[in-house]
């Protein structure tokens, strides 16, 4: 049967390790705070991309108990590419979902980012990361912790034998490392994405749209094995601050960790064109500063309009979008809105 999923139109568009976390006091309430006034399914709903399906979406939300799950490879540096899910992981939260969150230690290896000993020095900075900027009574796990046992590996076997080679291939295309000319290891990746649902025993998979195919799969072929195929949510992949890709090698995003001042300097040369769509100023401010600060004040001298204030995105959007809003003027209202949001989580990464 086909699925029936929605989709966001918008403009712009065990036997497991785990760890507790306890994330700064400020940044959650300011976070509570914006949510008060939305129901469970707005909160699931919001600033996504997809979801698979709108019908097993208010299912899983009428349950008792809900789990729902994201992985995330490795990185030195967590930007506001990651934040994106990172937010939909507390959206989900404050909907009444259990929140899982693997640290793919073995992912990183397989897809080619280092040495087990390099990401899984990489993955304990991360949660770190994760913890600063308010995802909180999260349990983490570790890939490697659960990945090399012999029931996991017996269902990444059992599901090799239904999935080609072509289709292993393909799911991979967006999210694979020098995939031109790609390893047996990375054929093995999405399959053992397929097992992790399985093993975490979750409800629901969060990814940004590059995940879908993979999550096809998913979906596709853990029935065979026995296992509920997972509902699927999938969030917008941003734009870099120049307009292009976001990716650590041209640098082009702004690290939680950055300073006020990388983060104004940044902010001041980013792309910043008249159009709305593949603006990354206003991805920022739609997908980072709104959903944490509520309202946003553009600063400017009385001769050019004075002060004034938004309590929406889209009232935001409308003014840009009607020439009402410089872009100076916005990406300035964009970098202290962005420092104000990530205060805390700068002042908690710096702590030690």
């Amino acid at each position: 049967m086909k699925d029936t999923h929605i989709q966001n139109t918008s403009p712009e568009k065990r036997h497991l390790c785990c760890l507790s976390i306890t994330a700064p006091e400020a940044t959650i309430n300011a976070l509570h705070t914006t949510v008060l006034t939305m129901d469970s399914y707005a909160l699931a709903t919001r600033n996504t991309v997809e979801v698979v399906t709108d019908e097993e979406l208010h299912s899983v939300l009428s349950q008792d108990k809900k789990r729902v799950y994201a992985g995330y490879e490795p990185s030195g540096e967590i930007h506001l590419g990651h934040l994106v899910t990172i937010n939909k992981l507390i959206d989900l939260q404050e909907a009444g979902f259990e929140v899982v969150v693997l640290l793919a230690d073995l992912h990183a290896y397989l897809n080619r980012k280092g040495t087990m000993e390099e990401v899984r020095e990489l993955a304990e900075y991360n949660r770190r990361c994760f913890e600063a900027v308010g995802l909180k009574n999260a349990e983490f796990v570790m890939g490697s912790d659960f990945q090399l046992s012999p029931e996991y590996q017996l269902d990444v076997l059992m599901l090799s034998q239904r999935i080609t080679l072509k289709r292993a291939t393909r799911s991979m295309d967006e999210v694979g490392r020098q995939m031109e000319n790609p390893t047996v290891s990375q054929m093995v990746y999405p399959i053992m994405q397929m097992v992790d649902i399985a093993r975490l025993n979750v409800d629901a998979a969060v990814g940004g749209i590059d995940q879908r195919k993979i999550h096809m799969l998913a979906r596709e072929h853990l029935p065979s094995i026995g296992i509920k195929a997972p509902l699927c949510i999938h969030t917008p992949i941003l734009n870099g601050l120049d307009g292009k890709k976001m990716s650590s090698s041209a640098q082009n995003y702004i690290s939680i960790a950055d300073s006020e001042e990388t983060i104004a300097k940044k902010m001041k040369k980013a792309f910043c064109p008249p159009e709305i769509e593949e603006n990354p100023a206003l991805q920022t401010l739609k997908y980072h500063v709104f959903p944490r600060l509520g309202t946003v004040t553009i600063h400017r001298p009385e001769k050019f309009g004075g002060d004034v204030a938004f309590s929406s995105y889209e009232e935001m959007e409308a003014a840009y979008g009607a020439g009402n809003i410089h872009p100076a003027d916005l990406k300035a209202a964009v970098s202290n809105g962005l420092i104000e949001a990530l205060a805390d989580a700068r002042a908690f990464m710096n702590a030690d």
